[in-house]
């Protein structure tokens, strides 16, 4: 049995659509008691989340995690944003290549990784319409080859 299992909570899966990814971070996040309670019970979601630096410090936002059912009076705000951990040198890194034209900064992932919440970040550029096509157009040949390849055996 593995060490350290990873629970996957919740996954942007439109992101590896619309991006070209570039390069990948593993960040922490900060949270509040009800936050982490909501995200063990799974209810999370990426859909339309994005990450913006300000002050030296990476927030994400528009990430959803749903009200805890069983918090009496302090609940959490379910879009608020989020504080993510990251060293210094990364976010440094991140901010150079964010003012560059194109780049974005968009969650991958959601996940438990040794008792502790990570989020997988992208540095990400988006793609255009005929990019897409082309990647679509690549994995229909990939899927032709394939079935060529279990018909000559």
């Amino acid at each position: 049995m593995e060490k350290n299992p990873i629970k996957i909570v919740a996954e942007n899966r439109k992101a590896r659509h619309d991006y070209i990814i570039e390069d990948k971070y593993e960040a922490g996040i900060v949270l509040a008691g009800t936050e982490v309670k909501s995200l063990r019970m799974g209810k999370a979601n990426l859909k339309d989340s994005y990450a913006r630096i300000k002050n030296g410090e990476v927030f994400v936002y528009q990430m959803h995690i749903g009200a805890y059912p069983f918090a009496y009076f302090d609940n959490h705000d379910p879009l608020r944003p989020r504080k993510l951990l990251l060293h210094n040198y990364e976010i440094k890194k991140l901010y150079g290549k964010v003012n560059e034209k194109g780049y974005s900064l968009i969650p991958l992932r959601l996940y438990f990784k040794a008792g502790k919440a990570k989020l997988s970040l992208a540095l990400a550029k988006g793609k255009q319409s005929h990019d897409k096509r082309e990647t679509i157009r690549r994995r229909d040949q990939k899927r032709e080859l394939d079935r060529e390849r279990k018909n000559n055996r």
